[in-house]
């Protein structure tokens, strides 16, 4: 295997354009490859003619991949599952970890190269022998939170050329490469949804067996209205409730099992713990039952964090008890456990969430 080759994941856009860039300057043999991870969509064939074209410019080979078949099973049909639950999933991160990495580890290694680079902005240390993904220099563009499933072996094939980079200085290097390129807008999150119309894809691809109209309850069990249907809304949603309660209100839980959305004034929306399963840890290995670990959690991609501590709650599980408490923490959505200097020690998948009285309830 060629420790000198990397094989670089292509989009199209400016960020993965810099990665192969700044790849090649180093004087590593980098081949360009584009994911594939739709069917039929002619409007983002240009995508693939972009990365094309880039290549080109940088005199790279260039490789159209289609995985559309594992983009269905391990991103699009789990993320409409866990939406017709009543939970609010993050696609990207089963994507990076189920997707991306192993189709251009499998690419790299049937053209034998060691390693695969993206255009992701986060930073990546090995510490004693265990890879993390860290916190990009770049702190509104980091994009370690996405990254927090990556497995060490993943980790340990992969470049991230941008860690020490802005988004401001990625584009002035684009614009050395293709003035065009350094203009392009930046990509959606969700990226197979057309036009935000969640409901709409989720009817789509669930063949029309979508959970109907159902029962608004207050935190007391009382009926304040009707709902136009679970996946139309999320924890923490108060717009388009279309509740007259006197008082701003919003989502605090969904109850799939019952077509119930339970909704409540903001302070209601305020978790002390959570638990999450579906666990992996990075920079740590997973942590002996009983021992506490003070981190900074962050509950979403685009939350600042709060300081915690986690502890094992079974063999899969995490406890995360915060030092306050958080606001909206969602089932479905990641909550991610870094250290003191940004790096990733672990995160896992919120399936519940306790308030205050929850918890002393749990507790006593």
């Amino acid at each position: 295997m060629e420790r000198r080759k990397v094989v670089v994941g292509m989009s199209g856009g400016v960020d993965s354009a810099v990665a192969a860039y700044l790849l090649r300057e180093q004087g590593l043999e980098v081949v360009a490859v584009t994911l594939r991870s739709w069917e039929a969509d002619e409007s983002r064939c240009c995508e693939i003619e972009a990365a094309r074209r880039t290549a080109e410019k940088l005199s790279l080979p260039f490789y159209p991949w289609n995985v559309s078949a594992a983009f269905q099973e391990k991103v699009i049909r789990p993320f409409v599952e866990e939406y017709l639950h009543g939970r609010t999933p993050n696609p990207c991160v089963e994507c990076n970890r189920y997707v991306k990495w192993e189709s251009l580890l499998h690419i790299a290694d049937v053209m034998g190269a060691a390693f695969v680079a993206t255009g992701h902005y986060a930073a990546l240390k090995c510490f004693g022998g265990r890879y993390a993904a860290g916190t990009a220099k770049d702190k509104a563009k980091d994009q370690s939170y996405m990254l927090y499933r990556l497995t060490q072996e993943q980790l340990s094939r992969t470049m991230l050329p941008l860690s020490d980079l802005t988004k401001a200085e990625v584009r002035e290097i684009a614009a050395g490469i293709d003035p065009g390129l350094a203009n392009k807008a930046d990509s959606q999150e969700v990226c197979f949804v057309p036009d935000d119309d969640y409901a709409g894809f989720i009817a789509g691809e669930a063949g029309g067996e979508m959970p109907g109209m159902g029962n608004f309850l207050d935190e007391n069990g009382t009926i304040v209205g009707r709902h136009n249907g679970i996946v139309h809304y999320t924890v923490g949603q108060r717009k388009g409730l279309g509740l007259a309660m006197g008082v701003p209100v919003y989502v605090k839980k969904i109850c799939a099992d019952r077509n119930e959305i339970i909704v409540g004034r903001e302070e209601a929306l305020y978790s002390h713990e959570i638990l999450c399963d579906r666990v992996n840890f990075m920079r740590i290995p997973q942590p002996e039952e009983g021992e506490r670990i003070n981190c900074r959690v962050k509950i979403r991609y685009h939350h600042a964090g709060h300081p915690a501590r986690i502890e094992m709650a079974g063999q899969s599980r995490v406890r995360v008890t915060f030092d306050g408490k958080v606001k909206a923490a969602a089932p479905g959505q990641s909550a991610v456990f870094y250290d003191d200097d940004g790096f990733v020690l672990g995160g896992g998948i919120i399936t519940e969430t306790f308030g205050e009285n929850e918890r002393m309830k749990e507790n006593h």
